[in-house]
């Protein structure tokens, strides 16, 4: 929220750092993974900031005048935000979010999809892993016109799978009755009061740099 709401410099500039520092140094994610998990982040934040730069006017395509602090203003934010976001999805179980946004009382119906949803994706994943591995063997990518046709059909055997399995799992819940969400008893974890101040004191420092600079 502060990468979003306070200006691009020197708060997102603060909160991406921050935020890369405490993924690659406390929390012991390797660099590799947190590069290639924001790397297509990157990439969308890269085609929006041209359409941010260019407009259209009736001598054709220009540079906005103030390109220059659009162009840094949104991508600060982006990445600092992508950043933040990779942070958490890489160190906190999605066990543990789910419970969170229970509490937050973010509506039932969102949890149990993104719930469903999260059981599914690896199920999938694995599945598509698997497929392909046997389109290799059978040399399905060795040209691009057979690279284009076993695309197709590992697409077309994915989605059928998928529609296969939502639709057991469908009657199986149906079959047990189920009607309020899928309830588990969460974990409950104690607090670190250290963690907790450590936080505060960390983003107000960030809130008082920025003010003082903008």
């Amino acid at each position: 929220v502060i990468a979003l709401v306070l200006p691009a410099w020197p708060a997102s500039a603060l909160v991406g750092v921050l935020a890369v520092a405490l993924a690659l140094g406390p929390a012991g994610v390797p660099a590799r993974t947190f590069g290639r998990a924001v790397r297509w982040p990157s990439a969308f934040i890269a085609v929006g900031a041209v359409t941010a730069v260019v407009e259209v006017g009736s001598g054709g395509l220009g540079w906005a005048p103030d390109a220059a602090t659009r162009a840094g203003a949104l991508v600060g934010h982006a990445l600092a935000g992508s950043a933040a976001v990779l942070l958490l999805a890489t160190t906190t179980p999605m066990s543990d979010l789910l419970p969170a946004l229970r509490r937050a009382r973010v509506p039932a119906a969102v949890i149990e999809v993104a719930s469903v949803v999260y059981r599914l994706l690896f199920v999938l994943l694995d599945s598509l892993h698997t497929i392909r591995e046997a389109q290799t063997a059978r040399m399905g990518y060795s040209s691009l016109r057979r690279a284009y046709r076993s695309s197709g059909a590992l697409a077309a055997a994915v989605l059928i799978r998928s529609w296969d399995r939502a639709r057991r799992m469908q009657e199986g819940l149906a079959g047990r009755g189920l009607e309020t969400g899928l309830r588990v008893l969460p974990e409950t974890l104690p607090s670190s009061t250290a963690f907790l101040a450590a936080t505060g004191v960390g983003l107000a420092g960030i809130v008082a740099a920025s003010l003082g600079l903008a």
